[in-house]
């Protein structure tokens, strides 16, 4: 991918408010935890002080534990352009960051669904206790990536 591809890549992930649904699509390949094999899904990313998330409602996610494990990851990015971004997923635990980013999601969210839907969703302490929630920073540099999770287990890549 050349600069410029790199650079309208990642303007597509910096999405207004008023996008449509489709346009925060995006997959995302993990390695299994387990297996060590590629694992894509599809999902949607949020937007909170400039930072890019991910997320979803309270529950045990596979996504999630894959990136426990190995924080590496892909964001393939599917509208306006198609591209395949390296990245590093960050785990936010600190409660006070949590509710503010959720609290964002959940307003983000509501604006795509009806009022009997916004009130069928969990209440923001719910997802604070109980949601998967990453930070995303995209890299240039997968392999240097890939060489800082190997020397932080102790292995080669």
């Amino acid at each position: 991918m050349t600069s410029a591809e790199d650079r309208a890549a990642r303007r597509a992930l910096t999405i207004a408010r008023d996008c449509p649904p489709q346009a925060r699509t995006i997959d995302i390949t993990t390695l299994g935890r387990r297996s060590g094999r590629p694992r894509r899904i599809e999902m949607w990313f949020y937007r909170v002080d400039g930072a890019l998330f991910l997320t979803t409602q309270p529950a045990r996610r596979s996504w999630y534990a894959n990136l426990l494990a190995d924080p590496t990851l892909t964001v393939h990015v599917k509208h306006c352009l198609t591209a395949d971004l390296p990245a590093t997923a960050l785990p936010v635990t600190a409660t006070a960051r949590r509710r503010r980013v959720f609290g964002r999601v959940l307003e983000d969210l509501s604006q795509y669904l009806t009022p009997d839907q916004t009130s069928a969703l969990p209440p923001l302490e719910a997802w604070v206790e109980g949601s998967p929630l990453v930070e995303v920073r995209l890299s240039s540099d997968r392999a240097a990536i890939l060489q800082k999770n190997a020397n932080a287990r102790g292995e080669r890549p």
